[in-house]
């Protein structure tokens, strides 16, 4: 029965998006809604289900293969599931999220402006969003790094047909072109450490692999001659190069903000459930192998830590409120992965489920007052909308508490979990990432209501002065509000099985010794309430709350502050404005670069070696060789008789020489 359930789980957003997708015209534009909907919500009744058997519950891993797909030199490459406590819970995130999604959808793309309703693409759309799901659901249901594979890269597929979803504008059609790139980097040292995994451990499956761990961890390897690596650690580390691309980490994190180029339900849900965590889940599925390299360890931990506190510096300058919310998404990853990085798997997958709540709810807040600004997203346009949308103002209140981590809240759980665990990390880079963290908390709230003070609490625009602006209409404001009850309340009851090691059970491995997050248990917690009253007393909530005061400050009360700062440190906003020049650097070296490359190859060997030189001389010699050879040709009978008779007395000379 559970082998069934679960192939539903997995099967029934792909058979809506195949309905959806195939027979868009057909079925029309509430037929392919209606037929994505149900199959994502098939998924995630279920997944309620397989959550309570195995998180609730507590369950016995299940493990099984669905199919073989093929076999080769004795090694299996199935499809198959691998279902405890971590895959469970994702699967939750994921189709809760991802129905909420479908719900908003109807109504934001009923207000979309950006294409003639005519157009088939409202059924393309559903079609490709409950495609996403699948493809997110295949990645975190596996039980083998094939299928692994194939979910990886099928989010990043589906991430470019939706970002480049507005195939009629050439920044879309950029930003999509970017992320593929981008991600073929990332996963270019992905599949190579997959292949180390194939070589060295003969499997494809993760409990075969995990077993041959300790057998296999004192084995290297030479890339350059005279050099030797621990083969563990280069697995590691090229695994991870696929998570920064995935989940955005420096210096593979600039297509994030340009996703921003598709419609908002998508950017509610590659930011909040779907492509942007599976990097951090993967790291988290292979914990057991993770903990065996403390160089990879601490090469995450300054990675993502580094990734958390510049990325949240870039979301100062924004003034587009959803470049905004993805600069927090940058951010937010980049505790999640420091946490990965001190070991503290759960506190990195707390924030993971944390995050995906408060942030699609953040991104379909914002979509909400784009409906009503009729597609305006520059927050300096709008102003005082609090009088006009009430809902959506509640719902951006909550979300951005949960994002700040303010005591209560749901982020304030998780990011503190994260905090404190570094706090009692010794792994090289630890400090350092304590540090960065601490200083992103203060960022994070600075900018978070820079964007709430000035669309909510700002001087009214001419344009909110002269237009109607309204609440969105149910279908928009109802997945609000069933997402602002996990941002605001999930925290409180997974606080305590989150830190003791319970929530998640097995399905992550820790050594002893580097089991920071029961550190904190034993040496910190006192109970889920005193944790959130005597938060208010703490460094990262003292400095989240400076940020909030200093946001009204500069925005509300003295709004001239921020252009007398900007004329004081111009070079200051120019390095943010340009995002630290990486994109620059990406059109200088990469772009520029391949674009001169490929103009000395064109010139230097296609052109004069290939065209003019081997080929055109190649043809000249034949041609002037075949002149030669036709003065032979006389057609005389004595010629070819002398020919002949000459040719067979030198044969003779040779043969009696």
């Amino acid at each position: 029965m559970l082998h069934t359930i679960l192939t539903l789980i997995l099967v029934s957003p792909l058979i809506g998006a195949a309905i959806a997708g195939l027979l868009g015209r057909q079925i029309g534009r509430r037929g392919a809604q209606a037929v994505t909907i149900l199959g994502v919500t098939v998924s995630m009744v279920l997944s309620v289900y397989v959550f309570n058997q195995f998180v609730l519950n507590t369950s016995e891993a299940y493990n099984a293969s669905l199919y073989t797909w093929m076999v080769s030199d004795g090694i299996r490459f199935e499809i198959g599931f691998m279902i405890d406590e971590l895959s469970a819970t994702m699967m939750l995130l994921v189709t809760f999220v991802s129905l909420m999604v479908h719900i908003y959808t109807v109504g934001y793309m009923d207000h979309d402006e950006d294409y003639d309703h005519g157009d088939p693409y409202f059924q393309r759309f559903f079609s490709y969003i409950s495609l996403f799901t699948f493809s997110m659901l295949s990645l975190v249901m596996a039980n083998n790094f094939l299928q692994l594979f194939f979910g990886w890269e099928a989010v990043g597929l589906v991430s470019y047909l939706l970002i480049g979803f507005y195939m009629k504008r050439e920044s879309a059609i950029q930003a999509n072109f970017k992320a593929f790139l981008v991600n073929r980097v990332g996963d270019f040292g992905f599949i190579l450490g997959i292949a180390v995994v194939f070589v060295y451990f003969n499997t494809m499956d993760y409990n075969e692999f995990f077993a041959q761990l300790s057998a296999n961890g004192d084995v290297m390897i030479e890339i350059i001659p005279g050099v030797e690596w621990s083969m563990i650690t280069l697995m590691l580390l090229l695994l991870f190069v696929g998570a920064m691309g995935k989940s955005a980490q420096m210096p593979l994190h600039v297509w994030l903000p340009e996703s921003m180029e598709g419609p908002t339900p998508i950017s509610a849900l590659i930011h909040a459930a779907t492509m942007v965590t599976a990097g951090v889940f993967m790291i988290a599925r292979l914990s057991p192998a993770f903990e065996m390299s403390e160089t990879a360890l601490s090469v995450i931990l300054i990675i993502g830590a580094s990734t958390a506190f510049m990325m949240g510096l870039l979301g100062l300058v924004q003034d587009d409120i959803k470049r905004v919310i993805a600069y927090s998404t940058l951010s937010q990853l980049g505790f999640m992965i420091a946490a990965m990085g001190a070991s503290a798997y759960a506190a990195g997958m707390f924030h993971v489920l944390t995050h995906g709540f408060f942030k699609a709810l953040l991104f379909l807040a914002a979509g909400s007052v784009i409906i009503a600004m009729h597609h305006k997203q520059n927050i300096r346009e709008m102003g005082g909308l609090y009088k006009y949308m009430p809902i959506t103002y509640a719902a951006m209140l909550i979300g951005s508490l949960a994002l700040i981590g303010f005591p209560g809240f749901s982020g304030f759980f998780s990011k503190d979990s994260i905090l404190l665990s570094l706090d009692a990390s010794e792994r090289f880079g630890s400090s350092f990432a304590y540090v960065l963290l601490m200083a992103g908390v203060f960022v994070t709230a600075f900018y978070s209501f820079r964007m709430f003070f000035l669309v909510f609490h700002g001087k009214e625009s001419e344009y909110v002065k002269t237009h109607k602006i309204k609440e969105s209409p149910w279908v928009v404001t109802l997945p609000l509000i069933l997402l602002a009850i996990p941002a605001a309340l999930m925290g409180w009851p997974m606080i305590t099985p989150m830190l003791n090691g319970e929530f998640f059970g097995n399905a992550i491995q820790i050594l002893p010794q580097n089991d920071v997050m029961l550190s904190v248990y034993n040496n910190y917690f006192q109970g889920t309430l005193n944790l959130v009253l005597s938060a208010f007393t703490t460094l990262p909530v003292m400095l989240a709350l400076s940020g909030v005061f200093l946001a009204w400050l500069m925005y509300i009360k003295v709004p001239s502050l921020p252009v007398k700062l900007k004329k004081m440190c111009p070079r200051g906003f120019y390095v943010l404005d340009s995002a630290y020049g990486f994109d620059r650097l990406n059109d200088i070296v990469f772009v520029d670069g391949s674009r001169k490359l490929s103009h000395f190859f064109t010139k230097a060997i296609d052109i004069k070696l290939i065209d003019t030189g081997m080929v055109t001389r190649t043809f000249t010699a034949i041609e002037d060789m075949g002149q030669a050879l036709r003065l032979t040709q006389t057609g005389y009978m004595y010629h070819y008789a002398f020919a002949m008779i000459f040719g067979l007395l030198a044969m003779l000379v040779w043969a009696l020489w």
